[in-house]
């Protein structure tokens, strides 16, 4: 399937679902590595990792799928930095292992660099000319820190603060700023499917009655809503009586609503999920064109403990594991071409399409 065949009707009473080729096609999930994840804002990590000056970070942007070679540190001033971890002599990586140093020190040839990237010496250099230049540097990767969460993007289409503006809107009143990671309630999934079949799945409620038994039980199915914004959006759940419910003050849009919990979906690949005692978040990182995984972290409000409804949450994600499976293997049929939206119930699988369309156009 060449991208320029993807059409996605604007008006959704209209529109047909991405053909079955979109996900069943290798060379289709090569060809959105760069049209699609290196255009985008991807979570790179804990802001813990440089948290004190002089600390260094190297890690691997979206492996399998980006492959790109960065490097967080935070100099002696406190200030934070995203760079190549590539050398601008003969390309090794810089800083092999995390941790605190003065300089950045190539173990090849003894280029170094300081903390922010810039060039500052290399042995056996005497007599080259126009050098030192700009292109001697390590080169700066736009990243931003929120929620003590690090990001980043190779070529970002649009900026941070801008892609998370309708989140602030809408929840800023929580203590987001209180968030502390909880390792013991993390995990990582692998799930046999296609990256997009899995934000495919969760980007509407309407499967909530049949799939997910315990949650319907939680939530006011009927009362189920979805807001869309140019590169995120929204559903949120109304609780039952009985049902943990968020204390949102006056001034908030919600005030007075019993609200379970807020999904907010930042395209391409993040799920922040948010209940009265803090976030859930699912990275969704793409290994193969029929192969995700997906990193489930979990990270509470201070002096929130762990509440019941995480037992919830888990079943729910198993329960969205074994459907999204399913669908890969159904969509292998030789009967299966496209399907058609719900204008009610799956607003934000079309504004998902949409969105692939226009980057992979």
């Amino acid at each position: 399937m060449a991208s320029h065949r993807l059409h996605i009707a604007e008006d959704i009473r209209h529109a047909h679902t991405l053909p079955a080729s979109f996900y069943r096609d290798p060379l289709v999930f090569e060809a959105s590595k760069e049209r699609i994840f290196a255009a985008s804002w991807l979570w790179a990590g804990e802001a813990g990792v440089i948290a004190e000056p002089q600390q260094v970070w190297p890690f691997t942007l979206l492996p399998g799928v980006l492959d790109e070679p960065l490097l967080f540190t935070r100099d002696a001033e406190g200030w934070a930095h995203c760079l190549s971890n590539v050398c601008t002599h003969r390309g090794k990586v810089v800083v092999e292992q995390p941790g605190k140093t003065r300089l950045l020190s190539c173990g090849y040839h003894g280029r170094c660099f300081r903390l922010d990237g810039a060039f500052r010496s290399m042995p056996q250099f005497e007599g080259v000319e126009n050098f030192p230049s700009p292109a001697d540097d390590l080169t700066p990767v736009p990243f931003a820190e929120w929620m003590g969460m690090l990001f980043a993007s190779l070529q970002p289409a649009m900026p941070f603060d801008e892609l998370i503006q309708p989140l602030i809107e809408r929840i800023g009143w929580m203590p987001l700023d209180t968030l502390r990671f909880h390792p013991e309630h993390s995990q990582d999934y692998e799930v046999a499917a296609h990256w997009a079949l899995y934000c495919d799945n969760y980007l509407e409620g309407f499967h909530i009655p049949f799939v997910h038994p315990a949650l319907n039980q939680a939530i006011e199915f009927e009362q189920y809503e979805y807001a869309l914004y140019p590169y995120c959006n929204l559903q949120v759940g109304v609780a039952k009586e009985g049902e943990p419910c968020f204390d949102i003050p006056t001034d908030a849009p919600d005030h007075g609503r019993r609200i379970y919990g807020y999904y907010f979906w930042v395209f391409p690949n993040l799920m922040f999920n948010f209940y009265p005692w803090g976030l859930s978040l699912n990275v969704v990182e793409p290994l193969a064109h029929n192969l995700t995984r997906i990193r489930y972290r979990t990270y509470y409000f201070e002096e929130v403990a762990s509440d019941r409804s995480l037992n919830r949450i888990e079943a729910t994600e198993m329960e969205d594991e074994a459907v999204v499976e399913s669908v890969q293997r159904g969509i292998q049929s030789r009967f299966y071409h496209t399907g058609r939206y719900s204008p009610q119930q799956e607003q934000g699988v079309h504004h998902f399409h949409r969105l692939i369309q226009e980057r992979m156009a």
